[in-house]
């Protein structure tokens, strides 16, 4: 006998809440945003949409099914199982937090705040919460692949992101390392720069774009779907060891880019959760490509 579907919300800590733990009451708190030329209305009034729209998101779960909870800052400690509904209640960036602990689980996003949050994978408003939750289980429900990149170092450690990965110094130093293709040492190229960023057409509307603008880069960017990364790397500095020819490329499905550390300590994480990550030393190759798996989206 199969489970019934677990209904996973996910969510986070509100500004609100966390301006209570710091000062301790809400006139305190409130003092300290006038300080600032800021009212806690505004504040406490997302905070209050959030926490309504989590109700009633969980409300809209089918009394048959199971149901748990976890926040952001637990995500990394949270075992999700391959009957959960993923439900996550707040911002676009949420979606993506939680999408490298997945693995191929129906997710539905819900906007807590229309107007101010873009949208992109939180889609939907919470009063259609019941009907997308039966269309993640229904049979031939096809919800929307988000192509995702991962990260595998040679010590076998692995990291999947939805909009991108970083590799790079742990703090303001320069990253030094070798990189190229995959499998063809012979022509890749040493560098020293601030970092390498690898990414999807997800990320394609942030962090990825910048750069992708900033260079001018004649690179077509990728749709959400496609089977496309891109990769740039951070002001790469010329000298008799370092080149600067291998700074922007694409990745289809198969390809793979390779950096192996010539430095004491570069970091690898994904989507901003820099808490979460990977630590290369000396000589510790990563490959960088395609996921696998994807980000399974209900439309």
């Amino acid at each position: 006998m199969s489970l019934a579907p677990r209904a996973v919300l996910v969510h986070r800590t509100t500004e609100y809440e966390e301006l209570l733990a710091r000062h301790g009451t809400h006139g305190q708190a409130a003092f300290f945003l006038s300080t600032r030329g800021r009212s806690i209305d505004e504040v406490a009034g997302r905070h209050h949409r959030m926490r309504q729209a989590l109700t009633d998101a969980a409300a809209a779960v089918p009394l048959q099914w199971r149901r748990s909870r976890v926040e952001r800052a637990d995500l990394d400690r949270f075992l999700f199982g391959p009957e959960d509904v993923v439900i996550v209640v707040g911002q676009d960036g949420l979606v993506a937090n939680a999408a490298k602990y997945l693995s191929g689980q129906p997710v539905v996003g819900i906007d807590t705040d229309p107007g101010r949050n873009p949208g992109v994978l939180v889609r939907h408003r919470v009063s259609d919460a019941a009907a997308l939750y039966r269309a993640a289980v229904a049979p031939g429900g096809r919800p929307d692949p988000l192509t995702m990149v991962e990260a595998v170092a040679d010590d076998t450690q692995r990291l999947l992101a939805l909009n991108e990965i970083f590799s790079g110094p742990a703090g303001h130093q320069t990253a030094r390392y070798r990189i190229g293709p995959d499998g063809a040492p012979s022509a890749g190229e040493s560098q020293a720069s601030s970092g390498v960023l690898v990414g999807t057409g997800t990320g394609a509307t942030g962090w990825l774009r910048s750069l992708w603008a900033e260079r001018g880069s004649a690179l077509r960017l990728p749709g959400p779907s496609d089977q496309r990364l891109l990769w740039f790397v951070r002001e790469a500095w010329p000298s008799p060891a370092t080149g600067t020819s291998l700074v922007a490329g694409e990745l289809g499905r198969g390809d793979g880019l390779s950096l192996t550390v010539e430095s004491d300590r570069i970091v690898v994480f994904g989507d901003g959760m820099e808490a979460d990550s990977l630590e290369l030393t000396w000589g510790q190759t990563v490959r960088f490509g395609i996921a696998s798996s994807t980000l399974n989206l209900v439309v």
